[in-house]
């Protein structure tokens, strides 16, 4: 798998709880993108500010409560882009820690999420690593967006495989890019598990 290299910083809060969850996007990020940085978050020892935030960037917290994105964005050289990853309650409590270090930026966010692997996620509900994918096709950046999508979308259809999920797996690989990005790598995993077990 090549790395990805992002001209925006991108730095991930994920909390403590979710951390440890297999099915964590910020720690999927934290493995694609090379130059990204995780940090725990925990309420009884919130992270400071200078831990975080790069002198020389303007911040963007990305939360579904901030404003829209600027019609007039910067280069993403300039870019430092926090996430907040976490269920719908942790994100919000990690956000009051952090919304007053930068712009609260919300993206144009539409259609389903594709992060199947928790189940139905609910309409205007998308994983980290979607909000990612927004941001780049918002930055025009749209080499890394393809890649990275094409990784998280491989990453869902193979958990859906792993945990036996023939039927999911199947319907879930009809509307992806993956079928044209690594024909060869399904055709050896249809050979090794017949029928998407």
């Amino acid at each position: 798998m090549k790395p990805l290299d992002l001209p925006v910083q991108v730095d991930v809060l994920i909390h403590h709880r979710e951390y440890w969850r297999p099915t964590s996007t910020g720690r999927l990020i934290d493995r694609l993108v090379p130059s990204a940085r995780n940090h725990v978050y925990r309420h009884e020892t919130p992270p400071k500010r200078e831990d975080i935030v790069q002198p020389g960037r303007e911040l963007w917290v990305l939360h579904p409560r901030g404003e829209p994105i600027p019609t007039e964005t910067p280069p993403p050289e300039n870019v430092q882009l926090l996430l907040l990853d976490g269920n719908w309650r942790e994100a919000l409590r990690m956000l009051h820690t952090v919304e007053s270090w930068g712009r609260r930026v919300c993206l144009p966010i539409s259609g389903p999420g594709r992060y199947w692997l928790r189940g139905v996620q609910a309409p205007g509900h998308y994983s980290t690593i979607e909000a990612l994918l927004f941001l780049l096709k918002e930055l025009k950046l749209t080499e890394a967006e393809a890649h990275l999508r094409n990784q998280f979308e491989l990453h869902v259809y193979a958990g859906l495989r792993a945990r036996g999920a023939k039927i999911p797996a199947a319907e879930y690989l009809a509307n992806s890019p993956i079928r044209d990005a690594f024909p060869e790598l399904l055709a050896r995993l249809d050979a090794h598990h017949p029928g998407g077990a």
